[in-house]
């Protein structure tokens, strides 16, 4: 019988270079709503896409991935290039840009806790640390650029889609669940709370202004 096995380290590769390139995107689209030329829409689009997985790598004693794998680099100046010549055809669509970070959220959260798996074992708390740094990680840097609020401290649900999405792909680790497969369960359930919380408008509490 044929076997159909796919290494984790090719699997893992391609779901970080999907993340990339729809974090790439978001940091074009949003260079773009500022009025940024061709080289500044390329400069965010690159930051954004590799800023949260350079940070991981560092903090866990890794050589970044985006050094060393030309790929990374080379997908998200498409990416920027891409989005620099379509953009006025999708502008447009109902956000567009959102739907795409919520994306990168999803894949970035499980990529994140898949490499501390690999680094630490099962450990829920580095797995936990690592996937929400690399998927709030590039958001944060690319809405500090543009000089606003990062979208996860004053938007919709965020951060906890990141998280729930963890916490399954853990769960289904510890139960045995092959990692492809919890993989999968965890990106599409952290995507899909996003993509939910921009739907329905899901907040998390707020302080009160007093204002009457």
């Amino acid at each position: 019988m044929a076997d159909f096995s796919f290494p984790i380290d090719s699997f893992i590769s391609i779901l970080d270079y999907l993340g990339t390139i729809a974090f790439a995107v978001t940091g074009a689209s949003k260079a773009i709503s500022h009025k940024a030329d061709i080289f500044g829409i390329i400069v965010l689009a690159t930051a954004v896409g590799v800023a949260g997985g350079m940070m991981r790598d560092v903090i866990f004693g890794r050589f970044p991935t985006a050094f060393s794998d030309p790929t990374y680099i080379s997908l998200t100046v498409t990416a920027g290039i891409v989005t620099f010549f379509l953009y006025s055809k999708l502008k447009n669509q109902m956000n567009m840009w959102l739907i795409f970070d919520a994306v990168g959220l999803g894949v970035f959260s499980i990529i994140g806790a898949s490499i501390a798996y690999q680094i630490v074992g099962l450990s829920f708390l580095p797995m936990l640390f690592a996937g929400v740094l690399t998927a709030i990680g590039g958001g944060i840097l690319r809405d500090v650029f543009v000089r606003e609020i990062p979208i996860v401290f004053v938007k919709e649900v965020y951060a906890v889609a990141s998280v729930v999405g963890i916490a399954i792909f853990y769960m289904g680790l510890y139960l045995g669940m092959d990692i492809h497969v919890a993989s999968v369960i965890g990106i599409v359930l952290a995507t899909g709370i996003r993509l939910l919380a921009i739907k329905y408008n899901w907040n998390l509490p707020r302080v009160k202004d007093g204002v009457d």
